[in-house]
């Protein structure tokens, strides 16, 4: 499955600590940030994809029901409150589950198994057959064709997709932007570098060449990649 990206909501610091320390132990998350507000929250909202908030209600300023009603098209909420009568108003929301303070491991992992069975209705696995995918850049959607992409360069907090005559950039981790491309079509040969494996037009020594703009490019292969890329060059050698 892909990362869960997520987004922890708590203006208590211990209470973002255990959030995030229970996350850590969930492979499939992937907490972008943890904010002690929403209203800190709504500008990362507005510029990442986030699947799950976990989601405070007592905050200052705004709460957090207020806040998620203010939401257009809102990601998959879990509550984490220390008060147990906001749970009408919070299911009303949809909320996927609503935890009470302190929150027990066993507890959040109930709540994240939830969360990945609505996120499987929401992405349905036939999304990976088809030939394109949408990225947020520009403050918009941007359909992004695979067999356009040349190769992907990550940058610190964000990506850039080259294409054979333009590029786009995304902010978002390599990580997440791998997971929703097909594997059978782009190869993660270094830290920074994933590559169209149609796109490579040759292997010298650990650097791989493609073209980009009718000029010859070259990625470094990894040490930790090298083998994998290896094999699939083997693969079709004739």
């Amino acid at each position: 499955m892909q990362p869960i990206r997520t987004l922890i909501i708590d203006d208590e610091p211990l209470a973002r600590e255990i959030l995030e320390s229970h996350a850590a132990q969930i492979p499939d998350l992937e907490v972008l940030a943890s904010c002690a507000n929403a209203l800190e929250a709504n500008e990362i909202v507005q510029s990442e994809e986030i699947d799950l908030i976990f989601l405070d209600i007592q905050m200052p300023q705004i709460s957090g029901l207020d806040w998620l009603k203010s939401l257009r098209n809102p990601p998959l909420v879990i509550f984490s409150t220390a008060f147990s009568e906001y749970a009408v108003e919070g299911f009303e929301l949809n909320a996927v589950d609503y935890l009470l303070k302190p929150i027990a491991f066993d507890r959040f992992l109930k709540a994240v198994n939830k969360a990945k069975e609505q996120l499987k209705a929401r992405r349905p696995e036939s999304m990976s057959s088809e030939h394109y995918m949408f990225v947020k850049a520009d403050k918009k959607l941007v359909k992004v064709s695979f067999d356009d992409i040349v190769y992907i360069e990550g940058l610190k907090d964000y990506v850039i997709i080259r294409l054979e005559q333009d590029r786009v950039i995304t902010l978002q981790t390599m990580k997440s932007l791998e997971a929703k491309m097909p594997s059978t079509l782009f190869k993660r040969i270094h830290r920074s570098y994933i590559v169209n494996i149609q796109k490579i037009q040759a292997l010298d020594g650990s650097m791989i060449e493609v073209t980009l703009k009718n000029q010859t490019k070259l990625l470094p292969i990894g040490k930790n990649y090298r083998d994998e890329v290896l094999e699939i060059i083997q693969q079709n050698r004739i």
